[in-house]
């Protein structure tokens, strides 16, 4: 890994902390995303404890771990933070909508710094002004662009020592005790990491060595706080086995020490004390990483310890896992399924009576690998939540730059999707409420006018239909007017005539370059969005529908199938090949009457199906799949439907529903029009996923 640690202090130069770099910036993004949730959900009135504490201590997580890598800006930013969050919390502050806004703006900058830390960013953030806004709110002064007065900033400087660091009240002693402990080697473990760790000062038994009682007592002479020790520990002895008590006058749990709880505050814990900065809020808030974590880590490594602080909370219910493990996870299974479906069809000829236990077995192996599948797909299957969560931060920004009011309202959060359609369907989402909220939403003076409430209501939803998962975006802004988009579009040269129906001419706004914007701005008017929005939803086997009423509002559906992985799909035959059509596309299928297809144009040819006429196209011609008896002709027509179209493909013969592991053949092969993937079959056989949405295309054209 390159050095990202450019300009900032490396603690512990012997140490290689690299290898802790990757757990503390997805936690630390894992911070900073339930900060903002949080603060977009403070209610600025009747702000609940509860909620200022969870915020401070996602500041204090990051802070921690940034100091102990040496990423000196993003520690100094969320110290800052950390002291205006404290100064809520201890209500010597009021929050107010400045504070929220500076704070949400900070956590962009943490992201930021970050990004660059991960190499993944560009040039540094400046963030003076940033700080300048945040030290001001802890001195309960306005937010100016000005440069602070003097007097200011000794106030903000002033304001920023708490929490106290390390080492800031001398050198103190204190008595450590451990246990009871089930084997006396931890504790051992434990003086041997303290030692091996530069700069924490000296640890000595005070037992010697003797543990009768299963405890152990040792005398620590230091400059690190208390919380920094007791994180260290962790590594080796579990938190509720650990007690630091002071063995003279300092930074400790005894009467006038500073930072020392008041006679009446109870204790929790391990003696922390209510409000203190770093305690525990209830016996499941997990415990915050301090300084010290990751030289801490690094010796647990060395010495076989965990890796990561497991302190005070019980065993972890989730593990962390790349998603390429998953992704070969899956394939193997594929591979298994493959093999499951040879040997099934290998079985067909066998007879049951004298391989009575072979088909038994065989028939367990199917019902397992049909658990075992839908189990592994089921690991690649993340909530909606994720995609959700995005959103309500983007609307505050966008509502207050439009001066609109909109209330965002989320359902079905708990709904799941395959993680690779959920990264791909997040820009899209992203643009249709950009669109409702700028397009859609009016602005409240406008809508008292009309009669509603002056604040607009967006809905984003998510359900599951069958192998289909449907997403919303509902607003009730002004809806679509059909005279405007008709006119635009006769402007564009599209051809749109007043006898389309309604459906069809909402379906206009997916044309390329289509907007019915009247000014240009930042955030609309260019006409790219919805002709992009409609082309990668199709990329994903999806579809797009729109409803409106003019003045009511207006609902975006988007449909697409749970997972890109596996598939539920029809074998078709064409003379000696198979091809797959993904059962979602299948209207129907007929037997071909020899009058029912009509030429046009010479080369053109029509099928009338229920009054209506939709293209024909034979795959024997579109793929040139060679026949043995050159004068057989295809009997069945299967009709199958994207992207608003039909088509009726001619083939010879109907094989048979079932769910087929998908392939990416353009990643094994190259890209080949009208095909979307390819799968293994039962026997072995290569068979082609057929790409409608192209079929449908080709036929227009």
């Amino acid at each position: 890994m390159g050095d990202t640690t450019t300009g900032s202090s490396q603690p512990n130069a012997g140490i290689d902390l690299t290898q802790f770099y990757q757990v503390f910036f997805e936690e630390a993004g894992e911070n900073l995303d339930q900060m903002e949730k949080f603060l977009l959900g403070l209610d600025i009135q009747t702000a609940d404890d509860e909620e200022l504490n969870a915020i401070f201590r996602c500041a204090h997580s990051i802070k921690g771990g940034a100091a102990t890598f040496g990423f000196a800006d993003v520690a100094e930013l969320t110290h800052q933070m950390e002291t205006l969050l404290d100064k809520l919390r201890r209500h010597e502050l009021m929050p107010t909508a400045p504070m929220v806004d500076v704070l949400l703006q900070s956590g962009d900058a943490l992201r930021s710094q970050l990004a660059c830390r991960q190499g993944a960013g560009g040039n540094a953030v400046d963030t003076t002004e940033l700080l300048r806004s945040v030290r001001a709110l802890v001195a309960g002064e306005p937010v100016l662009a000005a440069e602070p007065s003097p007097a200011a900033t000794v106030t903000a400087e002033a304001a920023t020592q708490a929490p106290v660091p390390s080492g800031a009240y001398g050198l103190r002693q204190l008595e450590l005790r451990v246990g009871p402990l089930e084997r006396t080697d931890d504790a051992d473990n434990l003086l041997e990491l303290f030692r091996e760790i530069p700069d924490l000062g000296t640890i000595e038994p005070l037992d010697g060595g003797q543990s009768a009682d299963f405890m152990r007592r040792f005398m620590i002479t230091t400059t690190s706080s208390d919380n920094d020790l007791l994180d260290l520990f962790t590594f080796h002895v579990a938190r509720e086995q650990l007690t630091l008590q002071p063995l003279d006058k300092g930074f400790g749990f005894h009467n006038d020490a500073p930072g020392a709880p008041a006679p009446e505050a109870p204790e929790l814990g391990y003696g922390f004390f209510a409000n203190a900065p770093g305690a525990p809020m209830d016996a499941d808030t997990a415990t915050e990483p301090a300084t010290g974590q990751a030289e801490a880590a690094a010796k647990a490594a060395q010495h076989g310890g965990a890796t990561r602080v497991a302190a005070a909370v019980p065993e972890a219910s989730t593990l962390r896992v790349s998603v390429d493990r998953v992704d070969q996870l899956i394939n193997l299974v594929g591979e298994l399924v493959i093999t499951q479906a040879m040997l099934a069809q290998k079985s067909m000829g066998l007879d049951a009576a004298l391989h009575q236990q072979l088909t038994s077995g065989l028939a367990d192996l199917e019902r397992n690998t049909r658990d075992l599948q839908e189990s592994v797909m089921s690991i690649r299957m993340i909530p909606m939540s994720i995609v959700f969560s995005r959103f309500p931060r983007m609307l505050r920004d966008l509502a207050g730059k439009l001066g609109k009011k909109v209330n965002f309202v989320t359902k079905g959060e708990a709904t799941e999707l395959d993680k690779g359609m959920v990264e791909k369907i997040t820009d899209p989402l992203t643009h249709l409420v950009r669109n409702s909220c700028d397009h859609g939403i009016e602005l409240p003076a406008e809508r008292v006018a009309l009669g509603k409430p002056e604040q607009g209501t967006l809905t984003l939803s998510a359900s599951h239909q069958g192998s289909s998962i449907v997403i919303e975006v509902r607003d009730d802004g002004r809806g679509l007017s059909r005279t405007k988009i008709l006119e635009k579009a006769r402007e564009r040269g599209i051809d749109a005539p007043d006898t389309l129906a309604d459906s069809e001419v909402w379906d206009l706004i997916f044309a390329p370059g289509f907007s019915t914007a009247d000014v240009v701005t930042d955030v609309s008017g260019r006409g790219v969005g919805m002709d992009v929005v409609k082309r990668n939803i199709s990329a994903l086997g999806g579809t797009v529908e729109i409803d409106s009423a003019a003045g009511y509002g207006m609902r975006v559906s988007v449909r697409l199938p749970l997972t890109l992985a596996i598939m539920d799909g029809m074998s078709i035959g064409v003379g000696e090949e198979v091809y797959i059509l993904p059962l979602s596309s299948v209207i129907e299928s007929f037997q071909v009457e020899a009058d029912t297809i009509k030429s046009v144009g010479g080369t053109g040819r029509l099928v009338e199906v229920r009054n209506e006429f939709m293209p024909v196209l034979d795959l024997e011609r579109v793929f040139n799949v060679p026949r043995s008896d050159a004068d057989a002709a295809s009997a069945i027509m299967v009709v199958v439907e994207a992207d608003g179209g039909r088509v009726a493909l001619l083939v010879d013969e109907l094989l048979g529903q079932q769910q087929v592991v998908v392939k990416n053949l353009e990643a094994n092969y190259r890209k080949v029009d009208g095909v979307s993937g390819a799968t293994i079959m039962g026997d072995g056989r290569v068979a082609l996923i057929l790409d409608v949405a192209s079929m449908v295309r080709r036929s227009r054209h």
